[in-house]
């Protein structure tokens, strides 16, 4: 089954086309360069999420997946959140993002082991209409420096639960397997499977 994925982000789609596997052929909107970008004015992940792939749905005849993510580290509030792609600034790079947050932990005095979560909200949605939402969440600490050169944004400051590595220093087939996203596409998977046959 074909399914376009609502993002530009290559670490995103490279993700999404491990975790599904085999039974799905992953695209994304670099294939689609004439499409806007959608500006992100939910409140939350979900939100976001909708608005990305109804938008994306309405340019394309293939069922659209969207994602929103991020990071929420409980000594800021909630912080990065909604926000966690753009935390350093709207065109931040991972390494801003982490550096930022990491000078935020050290301001308050917790810059080591402070408790946070990823949240990964998926919506798919085919011709404008949103068909199903799903959600995932992967439970972890913060340590005070990257560590580890695989995956992207905050993996390599994010330590999850009952591992000893940071999400970066795992194999990816690992980190797969646990991260919120992966979560998030099994809480949807069913749907996928229904749709593929429809």
């Amino acid at each position: 089954m074909r399914i376009l994925l609502a993002t530009r982000n290559a670490h995103k789609t490279a993700e999404f086309t491990q975790i599904l596997g085999d039974d799905f052929s992953v695209s994304d909107l670099r294939g689609l360069p004439d499409a806007a970008e959608v500006a992100e004015t939910g409140a939350t992940f979900e939100e976001n999420s909708m608005l990305k792939a109804v938008a994306a749905s309405l340019r394309t005849q293939l069922l659209v997946v969207a994602d929103d993510s991020g990071l929420q580290v409980k000594p800021l509030g909630g912080a990065p959140g909604i926000r966690s792609a753009r935390y350093a600034g709207e065109n931040a790079t991972d390494a801003q993002n982490v550096a930022k947050l990491l000078h935020e932990l050290g301001r308050i005095g917790n810059g080591s082991d402070a408790r946070a979560r990823f949240y990964c909200a998926l919506t798919i949605a085919q011709s404008g209409n949103p068909i199903a939402t799903g959600a995932g969440e992967v439970h972890g600490r913060i340590i005070n420096k990257p560590i580890g050169d695989g995956g992207f944004g905050y993996d390599p400051v994010f330590v999850p639960d009952g591992f000893e590595q940071t999400f970066a220093d795992l194999a990816a087939e690992t980190k797969n397997r646990v991260s919120h996203r992966a979560r998030a596409i099994a809480a949807l998977r069913e749907h996928l499977r229904r749709l593929a046959q429809c």
